[in-house]
């Protein structure tokens, strides 16, 4: 994270700077919150930090873990169905809607995030395909001509994000993300709501599969020691209960 600029708001940039790190695995499910080491890294007092950190807690990314204090809350399947339980039904009235009100848009601009999320899945860098996958449900959000999905769905993707991020920094690709998305936007291009629907609930109900059981698969394993490493770094995540976000 880099320290935050004076701004009225510190306790929203706050909680931007903390949910990135969380999402994007500086903050490793299970790590130690400290307040002070928070507030040092972003330059701000502990007020502001206070603030993000109980917003965080309520929202479900951390957790009280007794006298250790709030950690990062656990990566857990059950949540993942939950979430994307949600998920589907918001996207599916998202196609839905853009298939019948803008599908000569989807055509015309959709063809170019399906190209670039090809090419970030080809990759290996974890940010860009979660990133090119969010930019596609968004151009359907926006498709849809209905401010209230992707407000609704806003919270419900940070979750998601955290998710496919654990997933993916262990080297796992989920399969045929960019063939459905493809097909969704064909349906929605075309004009087919009910077809564009269907896609993006079965879409959602897929990824949820996939995540879950990586998790559970995950959470399966046996425990190491923490001279040892594996696939999933346990040592590195252990060591990240206590130390300062890079």
């Amino acid at each position: 994270m880099q320290r935050l600029a004076l701004h009225p708001d510190l306790a929203q940039q706050a909680y931007d700077a903390i949910l990135d790190a969380i999402c994007g695995g500086q903050l490793a499910p299970g790590s130690r919150i400290i307040q002070e080491d928070l507030a040092a890294r972003l330059a701000v007092s502990r007020q502001p930090v206070i603030q993000a950190l109980l917003l965080l807690r309520k929202q479900g990314f951390l957790r009280e873990n007794g006298r250790r204090g709030l950690i990062v809350a656990p990566l857990e399947a059950a949540d993942v169905r939950r979430v994307y339980a949600v998920r589907g039904v918001l996207d599916g009235l998202a196609a839905r809607c853009a298939a019948e009100t803008n599908a000569a848009r989807a055509a015309t601009e959709g063809p170019a995030l399906i190209a670039a999320g090809r090419q970030a899945a080809a990759g290996s860098d974890v940010a860009a395909m979660i990133a090119a996958d969010m930019a596609f449900h968004r151009f359907l959000y926006d498709l849809a001509g209905n401010p209230l999905i992707e407000e609704s769905a806003g919270l419900h993707w940070q979750h998601i994000r955290r998710a496919m991020g654990g997933v993916l920094r262990r080297g796992d690709r989920p399969a045929q993300v960019w063939d459905e998305h493809a097909a969704i936007l064909a349906a929605v291009a075309s004009g087919d709501g009910a077809a564009a629907e269907a896609l993006s609930r079965l879409h959602a109900e897929h990824a949820a599969a996939d995540l879950a059981a990586h998790l559970e698969a995950a959470a399966e394993q046996p425990a190491v020691t923490d001279k040892k490493t594996t696939g999933g770094n346990r040592h590195e995540t252990d060591r990240a209960t206590d130390r300062r976000i890079s």
